[in-house]
């Protein structure tokens, strides 16, 4: 008889680690399942995504071992179906890799390389009958890309963004360099702080804008936003690939150094109104220990789609002059006509008296052309040119400009006969005072106008408060707007120049004849107020990193009071700077924006701006620390020219220049525009020299840079000559 035994205390623990054993595999099985891990080509950057406990997405992300955002959440929030924050499990996972090489019509680079590996996660609430959403990361050398998508589906048609929970969970209280959060504006002067410092300096850096709307109840800062760790990393949050969505500001916990996204509301208090099959922009994350990597990235570029257009042909980047900045500081010249007041477009504007001050009038155009085109500029923007600029600032008026009828003393027709005639386009200017239904109404007879008379860009403005009132400037209608104005452009052969619009993310790729935008503080601040001599060394590392912005530089007249006005106002810059931003301040679209009698008092100055390319083969980060410096080399599309832009802070400093970029094996000239020795931005701000000296890719430069101002180098190929006299010298 075989009887059974008592377990012995041995046995017992044997099944009892047995059976822990098996628990633990099975659950670390199930995490695995659940967490995904994604590694940048080159291994430095590396990606987790992860479902947290109640089914709650969560990424995170580290550079070199070192944290970049710690664990954050993932979802968004609808007003009208269960929300997509909790309740997931895993569906699927893709992971691919690309590796290409493409051309931007015009840009800062003939190639760009878009190389990245790719998680693509699929999530499943069974809680809401099975629907799911996806969403996709790509992991490039230089950062990170992820966006939400809704895939077309039975358990899901149509739904209202109530806000979207992406955070940002940093490692630290990071430098950061930042404007407040608005629904309406980008036109405020950045302040540079400690994270746990913004709540404190809020109200300090929230000064007046004309149609703000700064985020209200929780600090806000606008994106780009560039921050710099304490141990080395420099990171910069933006998105890319802005369409059919608001875009994204970022509410601040200054105390754990959190930040999430907040969506720009329209007239209702909605964030945006999706239809499946649909996508969010991406949320961009670009990051490294090296500020020139920072600008060096084309990640944002890469997120966006390449452009439908069958016929690019037309697009051309232009340099331009402009019946403009003597409206700002001459005090001659205004945009309208005459002094009446309640005007409508059905009055008959040749009734009126004439101010006498007005800028747009055929004989000042004529003198603007006649300078262009004995300089070699592609076109004059003319502004004020058309009826209606008599009262309509700081009103909410619908029906102020028809973009077709033009003031008695502008004369289309002969000014078109007379530009042709000096091979010079006129650029056309529509000012929408913000009533973005009127342009709508009008865009089609105003294009259809500017094509019968030769005009084939414009530059198109949004000051005011939007209409549809309640609208913002930064909301998913006015996004969409904003598109449809080129797209409909792109239907005449129109490139475009938005100004105060929405801030750009990578756009230009899609849309390659929205050539440039303004979207943030430009040279005009500099008659009202001025902008601190960090302001454009911090611009690249922000403002710029979502595509060009019209900067308008070339301000050779630096102290206002000059006019007569009784301003004591000045550019706070020296010339030399105003030079070098042609290079550092990316744009095709670059505008001498002096007035033509500056120029011709520093004709050797001028030969700069009149030399320097608008389109490029490859652009060289040489050294850069936001809100400190930036020098920048660029070689000249299709020739064998480079050009070299530095600039500084209000300190003055010494520049590292070198010329490894040069073909290796030839001497070439080098034409050093720099800073006099007494020149600052305070004084003595047109103190220049201009030298020449041989380089070869083994040369390097060391050139001082006076407070607030830079350096700028136009290089080619020396000739026999060339080198027998410079090398005497």
């Amino acid at each position: 008889m075989i009887r059974a035994s008592n377990p012995t205390p041995v046995g017992y623990f044997r099944q009892r680690i047995g059976f822990l054993f098996c628990l633990m595999l099975s659950t670390a099985l199930a995490f695995s399942i659940q967490a995904q891990t994604l590694t940048s080509p080159d291994k430095n950057l590396s990606l987790q995504f992860t479902l947290q406990e109640g089914g709650v997405p969560t990424y995170q992300l580290t550079y070199k071992n070192k944290p970049v955002i710690r664990t954050s959440r993932l979802g968004l929030e609808s007003a009208d179906v269960p929300h997509f924050m909790e309740g997931f499990t895993l569906a699927n996972t893709e992971q691919t890799t690309v590796d290409e090489q493409w051309e931007p019509i015009w840009g800062e680079q003939k190639s760009i390389r878009n190389h990245y590996n790719e998680l693509l996660v699929t999530l499943r609430q069974e809680a809401q009958q099975g629907r799911q959403i996806r969403i996709r990361f790509r992991l490039f050398n230089d950062g990170l890309g992820f966006r939400y998508e809704f895939p077309r589906q039975e358990q899901l048609h149509y739904f209202i963004v109530k806000e979207e929970h992406t955070e940002f969970n940093l490692a630290g209280d990071h430098k950061i360099f930042w404007i407040p959060g608005d629904y309406d504006t980008n036109e405020y002067a950045y302040q540079t702080s400690q994270l746990s410092q913004i709540p404190g300096l809020m109200e300090k850096a929230t000064h007046e804008v004309h149609a703000q709307h700064p985020i209200k109840g929780v600090p806000a800062v606008q994106t780009p936003s560039m921050m710099k760790s304490a141990d080395g990393l420099y990171i910069n949050i933006h998105e890319a690939a802005l369409i059919n969505y608001p875009a994204m500001q970022l509410e601040v916990d200054a105390k754990n150094f959190n930040m999430k996204s907040h969506l720009v509301p329209d007239a209702v208090g909605n964030k945006g109104y999706l239809q499946t099959n649909a996508q969010t922009p991406w949320r961009t994350i670009v990051v490294s220990d090296k500020a020139t990597d920072i600008l060096a990235s084309r990640l944002i570029l890469n997120l966006n789609e390449p452009t439908a257009y069958e016929d690019v042909s037309w697009i051309k980047p232009v340099k331009y002059m402009g019946v403009w900045w003597e409206f700002f500081v001459a005090g001659k010249s205004t945009w309208a006509y005459s002094t009446e007041t309640n005007v409508t477009l059905e009055d008959d504007f040749s009734q009126f008296t004439p101010s006498g001050r007005h800028g747009a009038t055929v004989e000042n155009v004529k003198k603007y052309l006649d300078f262009a085109a004995e300089h070699g500029f592609d076109a004059v923007l003319v502004e004020g040119w058309n009826v209606g600029w008599e009262d309509w600032f700081g009103k909410w008026k619908e029906n102020v400009f028809d973009f077709v009828t033009p003031y008695p003393d502008f004369d289309v027709q002969e000014l078109k006969t007379y530009a042709e005639s000096k091979g010079v386009k006129i650029m056309m200017h529509h000012e929408t005072s913000g009533s973005a239904t009127n342009y709508e109404r009008r865009l089609h007879p105003a294009f259809q106008f500017m094509k019968d008379n030769g005009y084939t860009s414009v530059k198109t403005g949004y000051v005011g408060k939007i209409i549809p009132r309640g609208e913002h400037h930064d909301g998913q209608w006015m996004v969409n707007h904003y598109i449809h104005v080129a797209r409909t452009a792109a239907e005449y052969g129109i490139m475009i120049n938005s100004h105060e619009a929405v801030r750009p993310t990578g756009l230009h790729r899609t849309f390659p004849n929205w050539l440039a935008q303004e979207s943030a503080r430009g040279t005009e601040f500099e008659s009202m107020g001025g902008l601190a001599p960090d302001h454009t060394t911090i611009l690249p590392f922000t403002r710029l990193m979502g595509g060009p912005m019209d900067y308008t530089p070339g301000i050779f007249q630096l102290d206002l009071s000059h006019y007569g006005t009784g301003s004591n106002q000045r550019v706070n810059t020296t010339l030399v700077k105003q030079l070098a931003y042609y290079v550092t301040m990316y744009s095709p679209l670059q505008m001498a924006a002096d007035m033509p009698e500056n120029y011709s008092r520093f004709m050797d100055a001028f030969q700069f701006i009149k030399e320097v390319a608008i389109d490029w083969d490859d652009t060289w980060v040489l050294e850069a620390e936001p809100g400190d410096y930036v020098t920048i080399a660029r070689k000249a599309k299709g020739k064998n020219e480079w050009y070299v832009g530095g600039i500084t802070d209000e300190n003055a400093r010494q520049a590292q220049i070198p010329f490894n970029y040069l073909p290796a094996g030839k001497t070439y000239v080098a034409t050093i525009y720099a800073d006099g020795k007494d020149a600052s931005w305070q004084k003595n701000e047109q103190s220049y020299t201009i030298r020449q000296v041989l380089v070869t890719s083994k040369s390097r430069l060391k050139q001082q840079l006076a407070a607030g101002g830079g350096v700028a180098i136009s290089i080619r190929e020396a000739s026999r000559e060339e080198m027998k006299k410079l090398r005497k010298l």
